[in-house]
């Protein structure tokens, strides 16, 4: 948990309670359902929760805005999003049922009521959102296929609405991939973050 004050110091008693409780939550519920792999749940805040966080190092989501976390998994990164904007709707979709209860049960145990969490599938989504986020879920061309569909035509941020994934790896071939003309922007996280772990992590900024 410390690792998360180090990077936002501003939390307030009920945030940093929530995210306190988060790490018990996902410890507890890891040994009935594997959301996060049992070898890395004791670096859960270090590996996973800051992770998450990353994306608001690149855009705070203002109140009322829509976001879609697309493949949610256990809850990553939409719900430690949904603490840090409390006045921000997040949409959580999996097309896994257990992983999806398990994002309801944490969700309702920590008194989010920003967090809609459903078993669908991003194709079946009729609503539009102002972002997309995700994390490790496909490569960059698939991303945007699914997620352009979903995004909204009105801007309420600075950053214009787009996809927002959290990735590894060799990022700038996958983002060659893209059709000719996307402009994409890429925020490695050793930028924010010291620690050694996110030397080849990046935040990647997909404009719609």
């Amino acid at each position: 948990m410390e690792i998360i004050l180090k990077y936002f110091p501003e939390l307030d008693e009920q945030q940093q309670r929530q995210f306190r409780q988060l790490g018990e939550l996902y410890k507890d519920w890891n040994q009935k359902i594997n959301v996060i792999s049992r070898k890395d749940i004791d670096n859960l805040y270090a590996h996973h929760i800051l992770h998450s966080l990353g994306i608001a190092r690149v855009i705070r989501f203002i109140p009322g805005a829509e976001i879609l976390d697309l493949g949610t998994g256990g809850g990553l990164p939409g719900i430690p999003l949904a603490i840090l904007f409390p006045k921000t709707r997040f949409t959580l979709i999996d097309g896994t049922r257990k992983k999806i209860m398990v994002v309801e049960e944490i969700s309702n145990a920590l008194g989010l009521s920003n967090v809609n969490a459903r078993h669908i599938r991003a194709e079946e989504v009729k609503q539009k959102f102002d972002f997309v986020i995700c994390r490790a879920v496909a490569s960059l061309d698939k991303l945007v296929e699914w997620s352009f569909p979903l995004i909204r035509a009105k801007q309420q941020h600075a950053l214009p609405n787009g996809l927002i994934t959290l990735k590894g790896g060799n990022i700038k071939a996958e983002a060659k991939s893209l059709p000719r003309g996307s402009y994409t922007e890429i925020f490695p996280l050793s930028d924010f973050f010291e620690e050694e772990y996110y030397q080849e992590k990046f935040v990647v900024y997909v404009q719609h």
